[in-house]
């Protein structure tokens, strides 16, 4: 029977939402360079598929945080997905800035949680875990409390697996790295040589340049 992690990996592969580019390397909000890039956010832009996250996530949530009060999500990337999820569910929704607002009520967290509420966050990206443990802590400073993160890839680095964990943070997710680039080399859609490439980055990916 195949996983979600996979099949999830051929979709956005069937969209194109997996990007190689080893020798003009992409600059993530962290800093590293990477030759691989993940847009998962392309799933918007395709109504079935975006109804295929949506309800994974909230079959995800209910599985796992059956206690749920209120969906979460990380703006900017994981606000549209985030919505669409509480609407399913019939949850109160708010997103969480990356900072407060400059202007009018300088808010951080844009609608309204009680303190005491059963959070899950909804992130569509996890890369070195940041800006998610960030957002986790803005509600937490809310009065409420994160019961878990449901994100639609993680790259599962190190480096984010100790944060979300030192955090005291659950986080699930539908797919990742490992599953991507194993049915991105089953379709062809990458090759061999590219697969050692993308290893020598893994191995480093806070150093590594082309």
């Amino acid at each position: 029977m195949e996983t979600l992690e996979k099949i999830f990996a051929s979709k956005l592969l069937n969209v194109k939402a997996i990007k190689l580019q080893p020798t003009n390397p992409f600059t993530w909000a962290s800093g590293w360079k990477s030759p691989f890039y993940c847009d998962n956010r392309k799933t918007l832009s395709y109504p079935a598929l975006r109804n295929f996250v949506k309800i994974e996530i909230c079959r995800l949530i209910e599985e796992n945080f059956p206690e749920v009060d209120a969906v979460a999500g990380v703006a900017t990337g994981a606000i549209a997905q985030g919505a669409l999820v509480a609407d399913e569910l019939n949850l109160p929704f708010v997103y969480v800035r990356s900072k407060p607002k400059d202007h009018g009520l300088e808010n951080l967290i844009e609608g309204e949680l009680r303190p005491g509420m059963k959070v899950v966050v909804v992130e569509d990206l996890i890369s070195t875990g940041g800006s998610s443990l960030k957002a986790v802590e803005a509600i937490r400073n809310n009065g409420c409390e994160v019961v878990g993160m449901v994100a639609a890839y993680t790259y599962g680095f190190d480096v984010a697996q100790k944060a979300f964990s030192d955090a005291n943070v659950r986080l699930i997710t539908l797919t990742n790295y490992e599953a991507v680039v194993a049915e991105a080399l089953r379709i062809g859609y990458i090759a061999e040589s590219d697969v050692e490439l993308l290893n020598q980055w893994r191995k480093d990916p806070a150093h590594w340049n082309v």
